[in-house]
């Protein structure tokens, strides 16, 4: 037999949100929500008439309005013109369902035909949602999977190119250091080469200053 859908509320950001899911941890999947908001009361499950038309229409969607709003749920819900945040910059968090004391158990009617029809096809309005969901969310982590490989490739192709000017650039350094290098050994030879002759010329010199001064 399928699980009745239950309708839950939460407060996330600026937004409350509603949601008829089978469970509370379908409403945490659904919500985008790791911790477990109902345990800590920052979610509950609702049985306010209006809200659960709403759920109960669309089950398995996200359902928002502006928190501190008594409007309506819907998808695309956006804050007002005239929003703000309260003077104590803290927004209103739902209170934690009350504990109800236990009742007698009475012994419940057998559902109709129509009743459980209804209950099957919620269900199965939710799960196509939820699937839709996940869908979504795979498509929307290969696109980001698919930017970061072009962001790889864009650095990689700008690591190769400033890796070419680079090599160029030593290149023409390392000839430019050649050709001087050349050069100084010929610099060097010639300087050898005065240091010899000056060396016999000044030697002849001497000579000849020495026996002008005898």
């Amino acid at each position: 037999m399928a699980r009745k859908l239950k309708v839950y509320v939460t407060n996330l950001g600026f937004f409350e949100l509603a949601l008829a899911a089978p469970s509370m941890k379908g409403a945490l999947e659904a919500w985008g929500l790791g911790h477990n908001a109902f345990h800590h009361g920052f979610a509950k499950e609702t049985d306010d008439p209006k809200i659960v038309a709403a759920a109960m229409e669309k089950p398995g969607v996200v359902l928002k309005r502006p928190v501190g709003s008594k409007g309506a749920f819907s998808e695309d819900a956006k804050l007002p013109k005239d929003w703000s945040v309260p003077a104590d910059g803290v927004l209103p968090k739902p209170k934690a369902k009350k504990q109800a004391r236990a009742k007698p158990a009475r012994k419940s009617a057998k559902k109709t035909k129509a009743a459980e029809k209804a209950d099957r096809a919620a269900i199965i309005s939710f799960e196509k949602e939820k699937a839709r969901r996940e869908k979504a969310r795979e498509r929307e982590a290969a696109e980001e999977a698919a930017r970061e490989e072009k962001d790889r490739a864009r650095r990689e192709k700008d690591v190769e190119k400033a890796q070419a000017a680079f090599d160029r650039a030593e290149a023409r350094h390392e000839e430019t250091m050649a050709k001087i290098a050349q050069e100084q050994d010929k610099l060097e030879r010639r300087a050898g080469i005065e240091r010899e002759r000056w060396d016999e010329e000044r030697e002849g010199l001497n000579d000849a200053l020495r026996r002008a001064r005898d």
